[in-house]
This record gives C-alpha cells, sequence and structure tokens, in this order.
C-alpha cells in the first residue's frame, strides 16, 4: 500500500486552515504549523480581564455559492452569526450618514471561533516559526526557530502566510514564486481598542469614515454573542498607518482618539493598540493561487485573490484542488 503523501500547511489563518481541512478530508497525511499561540491570523479577538475586542478582521461577506455554504456550517455549529449592525459613513464632503445594508457575518462569540472551530480536527503545532526550507532528493525539509530541523521529510510544502514573510522562504528554494510573492505590496495598519464603563450614547454600531486617519469605527460588543462591556475597536487607513508604523503606541493612541471624539466618541477609561504590520495588500492579487507542481510548492492567501476573509478562503480551497489533482487525489 503506498504512504500518503506528507503535505505542510505553514500558516493558520483562514487560507491556511481552508486547505488543510480540505486535504485533511482527503488521503493526505497533513502537518499545520503557525508561529503563533493559536489559530486564526488575522481573524483575531484581544481578550482581557471581563472584556474582548475583535482587533483584526472586523466581519465578513459571503457571496460565493461554496463560501455561502462553508458560512451555513459554521452559523449551524454556533460559531458564525449575521452582524445587523447600524451603520454610518462619514465623508469630509457631506458629513453623516447611513449605509445601506449588506449582510455582514461575524464570528461567534468573538472573531476567531469559525477558525477554532476548523482548527478542532487539524494537526496544528502552534508557536512554531518555519525559518527555513530545503529542497532535498527526499523531499522537503523544514526548519524551525523554536525547534530546529522538524523530523522527516515533506512531499509538498504550502505556505500560507503574508508575501512579505513568504519571500525569504522562498528565494533560494522557488525564485518565481518569491517574484510572485515579492510583487505584493502589503500595508499596515493601526487598532486601537477602547473600553467604557458605561455605553457611548452614538447613534450607529459601526462606521466607514473616508477622512482624517481613521477608516473604520465599531462597537464590538454591538456583534452577536458578546458581553455587555462597552468595547469600541478603531482601524486607521492604510495611508496613515503606514506614515506612523513607527510611531508610539501612546502617539498613535493620541491621535486616532482625537478623530474619535470629532466624530461623537468619548474618552475610554482604558485603551490598547495593536499595530497589524502585514493587514492588507493594494492592490491584491487575483490569481486565486499558485502552485508549482515541479517542486511541490504552494502560496495561498487573501493577498492572492482579492483580499477579505472570503478571498481567504476561497485560496485555500483552489490551493488544495490544485495539489490533490498533482497527487492524483482529486
Amino acid at each position: 500500500m503506498n504512504k500518503s503523501p506528507r503535505i505542510a500547511v505553514i500558516g493558520a489563518g483562514i487560507s491556511g486552515l481552508s486547505c488543510s481541512k480540505n486535504l485533511h478530508d482527503g488521503a493526505f497525511e497533513l502537518f499545520v504549523y503557525d508561529k503563533s499561540r493559536g489559530p486564526a491570523g488575522r481573524m483575531s479577538t484581544r481578550r482581557g480581564d471581563g472584556w474582548q475586542c475583535d482587533h483584526g478582521a472586523q466581519y465578513f461577506t459571503a457571496r460565493d455559492p461554496g463560501f455561502r455554504a462553508e458560512v451555513a456550517r459554521w452559523q449551524a455549529a454556533g460559531v458564525a452569526g449575521v452582524w445587523p449592525a447600524r451603520l454610518a459613513v462619514f465623508n469630509e464632503a457631506d458629513g453623516q450618514r447611513s449605509e445601506t445594508r449588506l449582510e455582514r457575518f461575524v464570528g461567534v462569540p468573538r472573531m476567531t471561533a469559525p477558525a477554532r472551530f476548523l482548527a478542532d480536527t487539524l494537526p496544528l503545532t502552534a508557536q512554531t516559526t518555519i525559518t527555513r526550507l530545503e529542497r532535498t532528493p527526499a523531499g522537503w525539509q523544514i526548519t524551525s526557530a523554536e525547534h530546529g530541523q522538524l523530523p522527516g521529510h515533506f512531499d509538498a510544502v504550502l505556505l500560507a502566510v503574508p508575501a512579505p514573510q513568504a519571500v525569504p522562504l522562498l528565494e533560494a528554494v522557488a525564485p518565481d514564486l518569491a517574484a510572485i510573492a515579492a510583487g505584493a505590496v502589503m500595508r499596515g495598519s493601526w487598532a486601537l481598542m477602547l473600553r467604557y464603563d458605561a455605553p457611548v450614547a452614538l447613534s450607529f454600531d459601526a462606521a466607514f469614515v473616508n477622512c482624517g486617519p481613521l477608516r473604520w469605527i465599531a462597537r464590538d460588543n454591538s456583534k452577536p454573542g458578546r458581553g455587555a462591556q462597552e468595547t469600541w475597536l478603531l482601524h486607521a487607513s492604510a495611508e496613515w498607518s503606514e506614515a506612523h508604523i513607527e510611531e508610539t503606541p501612546e502617539a498613535v493612541a493620541a491621535a486616532l482618539l482625537q478623530a474619535f471624539g470629532q466624530l461623537g466618541g468619548p474618552a475610554p477609561q482604558a485603551w490598547s493598540a495593536h499595530r497589524w504590520r502585514y493587514a492588507d495588500t493594494e492592490p491584491a492579487l487575483d490569481k486565486g493561487c499558485v502552485w508549482d507542481a515541479g517542486l511541490r510548492i504552494g502560496l495561498c492567501g487573501d493577498w492572492l485573490n482579492g483580499g477579505k476573509v472570503e478571498g481567504a478562503w476561497l485560496s485555500g480551497q483552489a490551493l488544495a484542488r490544485q495539489v490533490a489533482q498533482s497527487f492524483g487525489a482529486a
């Protein structure tokens, strides 16, 4: 009996989990690695003493039929729900206006929930930072910062990480893929999480802001399944974030709180800042995924497929299909 191909997936964000789940349901021996303490990537939630706040992806839409079916599966499992937010848009010219209703989904009880649901049945090794890939006659060897060379050889390696993190891993072993990753311009984003002792008297739960340093604000506890603690999330624009990427959290907080105050937001009782070094891609590529069947190495991620959670999930699915076809398991 032939041995099942050993596949290493590097990255347990939504694209890596989507790809891994698809392959795990097939005829592969799978190994998933992530440098963080757990899965989810940018579908992240900060938790503290009695409070929580989604500080990465804020919601997701589902237009593709395959992804809609997946989201329905998440809803049935209780890990996702519709967020009927009262939404506003702030423009410099015409001030505040309401936004037309779009079905927006969130993880329940926090944005990490769908990723954890996917990871539950996967062989995930967390806190493992991959630093080197080497192609040998026996297959791929992988080295991590924490554990040195990982045991055994792998028949294929799939990278589900931000483009700038993929480049140094690929340069020596897959220069064509490294060039694709190097061509993706990823931008940072500052996130500020605010905590209040009482409800904030604003007429909206979330808003797009098209002027000043802010681009998005949201009352996190208005999302389904959250607690009563009043928490708000401020996201700075990519342009402002890039210009201030090395600022101190205190300087960033001062600027974003001033902008929030101009929209009616009061000063918080406490705040926490987080710098996303690779938040989005401008513009996001439309390759879907990349698979080199000769080298047996591939790439997936939102940056390859238009951005956003849906794009990430679809990218992982597309790569899994190509891998399965290469190994004759489709």
